[in-house]
């Protein structure tokens, strides 16, 4: 596993004025860069690569949507050194066109946790008031709290907090491919 995804706290800022695709520095607690991530553009299928730095010498992930349109999409997370499949993230559908919702799964596809909206009335007020409610995701499993995803209130550049839980059964790899999706595919909403 690559040490810088190692963590349990990260921080997400979309890159503005981007002229192709989204881009992403992934910071750890000391404000370090960790990763460059960025979102391939004028794809058919959502294709995003995780990286080193922002040179782009090192891939460490590969999140890749399963189907081009698929509305309970499913996106494999990949670890790009070890060239192995660390598991997937699929949103769900219906659930998630008032409150969205997503769900962990390990490497086989079986269910790992879930991840959902703070709550249906802060969802819903995003929806069709005003985007300017900052997003909280939580994620749990059996009723066990594993990680936090909270937006942090910024009208002109989307930062994303992850905060993994101390002795989660998470794989840190995978909750951070959480925060970039929700960057990336929650954050075009907005």
């Amino acid at each position: 596993m690559t040490a810088a995804l190692t963590g349990h706290r990260y921080m997400i800022r979309r890159k503005i004025l981007t002229i192709a695709g989204a881009k992403f520095h992934v910071f750890d607690p000391a404000e370090r860069v960790v990763a460059f991530v960025q979102q391939a553009a004028f794809k058919l299928k959502e294709d995003i690569r995780v990286y080193a730095d922002e040179a782009k010498s090192r891939e460490l992930l590969i999140i890749q949507a399963r189907k081009i349109i698929d509305f309970s999409a499913a996106y494999d997370v990949v670890d790009a050194v070890e060239r192995t499949k660390v598991g997937a993230l699929r949103r769900k559908g219906m659930r998630s066109l008032l409150r969205d919702s997503w769900e962990f799964l390990d490497a086989n596809d079986q269910p790992l946790a879930t991840l959902q909206e703070d709550s249906m009335a802060k969802a819903l007020l995003r929806r069709f008031l005003t985007n300017l409610v900052p997003q909280t995701f939580h994620v749990a499993a059996g009723g066990q709290h594993l990680a936090t995803y909270r937006q942090r209130f910024n009208p002109f550049v989307h930062k994303l907090d992850v905060s993994v839980s101390q002795g989660s059964a998470l794989d840190p790899r995978l909750a951070l491919a959480g925060g970039i999706l929700i960057s990336a595919i929650e954050g075009r909403q907005q």
